[in-house]
């Protein structure tokens, strides 16, 4: 990663520091004043009026550039907020600036995570990586969680955007592995027949027909007195659909199926980078779901870690199937709270888009914390119902249950279905699409990260801490 944050007192005295001045339209005529005769002049004649997305840069009397004019637009019409930083650093050519001004309801911590979201560009194929500009930040204290945090979006987007023949269950394996080493923890993993003799049957049948071998890899860290987190993650690293084939479309960016996983580890950085108060455990449930003679089939009945049998309704269901062996084994170790990702189901984009994920949880009293976090974060979530009648729709006249409900509400029964194995602890499930699809400010196209940020401050603000009792 290139350098785009360095604090102020780690430049030279002579270095040029160019000022980005952030205005709203409503704000625009009082912020002129920090403009010199001749940025005004020329911002005026390039009828700069800070609508969204309109970015002016301004020269000196010499024709040197001198400063940024970027505007935001009308707060009533802005559901970004402070992240539409990332707007500028995504643009601008490297060098050193800072914050002239921002709009007065931009807080400026959020302002540069913004600006370390926008500073990304996928070039891992490419023979050369673009060089972005570096945010001068006055405040050496948040200094760290703001690069965590950028670095955790980094590591969740390049994870996602590999292609799945560079990242398949041994690539992603070992990106879990060098996490935990980089703060000081070893993994340990269960690997292909071993998944059958340690008892977690479903992760091996969703993919014993790869060429590469599944597997469920964890790790601890943190003081064991602390409260238990348990996080989990669905690391599909490409979904074929199985014997229910995908289209062609579908299939196209199922690279990104192992998104969950990528989210887990995000997670996982951003809480072990600034030395929260958490027992973490994470876990990392990795497949590929292929087609082979080995696959495993329409009808068939699996055996569960919990001890559960579930009908196959169809084979492109599978990450509910990996998540439930690895939830099983996270409730064994009574965490406060366990949270999984996943990808799941294209149900939950239907119903909220591709930008907005659903989450789920089995206790109501944490809910309007997690969610006021992201709406400060500018991260935006949404909470949706367990809606227990729909347990119906999971029902199977020869198993337990069936591992798909239907047409009808399918984020929401994938929800239930997952909700079996966390044995009544504390659960939170985020049905995430790990892709950005139409780049906006801060959210380049590609694989993305969507709600760690506001767990994160949640989690920072003493959410593990909080009544789970309903």
């Amino acid at each position: 990663m290139s350098v785009i944050f360095i604090s102020k007192d780690q430049i030279t005295a002579s270095a040029k520091v160019i000022p980005i001045f952030v205005v709203r339209p409503n704000e625009w005529e009082n912020r002129k004043g920090l403009l010199t005769d001749v940025q005004l002049s020329f911002a005026e004649g390039q009828k700069f009026s800070a609508i969204a997305g309109q970015m002016v840069i301004l020269p000196d009397s010499d024709g040197q550039i001198s400063g940024v004019l970027y505007g935001v637009g009308l707060l009533e019409t802005d559901d970004e907020g402070a992240i539409k930083a990332g707007g500028i650093s995504g643009t601008l050519q490297a060098g050193y600036y800072n914050f002239g001004c921002l709009p007065e309801d931009w807080e400026p911590v959020l302002a540069a995570v913004g600006w370390g979201l926008g500073a990304y560009k996928f070039e891992h194929y490419l023979p050369s990586e673009t060089e972005f500009p570096t945010l001068v930040l006055d405040d050496n204290d948040r200094m760290s969680e703001i690069v965590s945090l950028t670095q955790a979006s980094q590591l969740c987007r390049n994870l996602i955007n590999i292609p799945a023949g560079d990242m398949g269950p041994e690539a992603l394996h070992k990106a879990a592995s060098d996490l935990a080493e980089e703060y000081g923890v070893k993994t340990t993993a269960i690997i292909g027949n071993d998944l059958l003799s340690e008892n977690y049957p479903m992760i091996h049948a969703v993919g014993r027909a790869a060429h590469e071998p599944p597997r469920l890899v964890e790790f601890e860290w943190g003081n064991p007195d602390h409260p238990r987190l348990a996080v989990i993650g669905k690391g599909i690293t490409f979904d074929t659909g199985g014997l229910n084939i995908k289209s062609a479309s579908g299939a196209r960016i199922m690279k990104k199926d192992m998104g969950g996983a990528a989210h887990a580890l995000a997670l996982s950085k951003v809480i072990m980078a600034n030395k929260l108060p958490i027992r973490l455990h994470c876990l990392v449930a990795i497949a590929e779901n292929a087609i082979s003679a080995g696959a495993y089939r329409p009808g068939d009945i699996l055996k569960s870690r919990k001890g559960l049998t579930v009908e196959i309704d169809n084979t492109d269901a599978e990450g509910r199937l990996v998540l439930g062996d690895a939830l099983t084994k996270a409730s064994e170790s009574a965490p406060a709270l366990m949270i999984d990702f996943a990808t799941l189901t294209g149900a939950a984009r239907v119903a909220l888009g591709p930008t907005l994920p659903p989450f789920f949880s089995n206790r109501d009293n944490p809910v309007a914390g997690v969610v006021s976090h992201a709406q400060r974060q500018e991260d935006p979530i949404w909470p949706m119902p367990l809606w227990q009648s729909y347990n119906s729709m999971l029902s199977s006249p020869i198993a337990d249950m069936k591992n798909a409900g239907g047409g009808f509400a399918g984020s929401v029964t994938a929800a239930l279905f997952l909700e079996r194995f966390v044995g009544g602890l504390p659960w939170m499930h985020f049905d995430v699409y790990g892709w950005t699809p139409i780049a906006r400010p801060g959210h380049p196209k590609g694989g993305d990260m969507f709600a760690i940020r506001a767990l994160y401050h949640w989690l920072k603000a003493g959410g593990l801490n909080g009544d789970f009792s309903k």
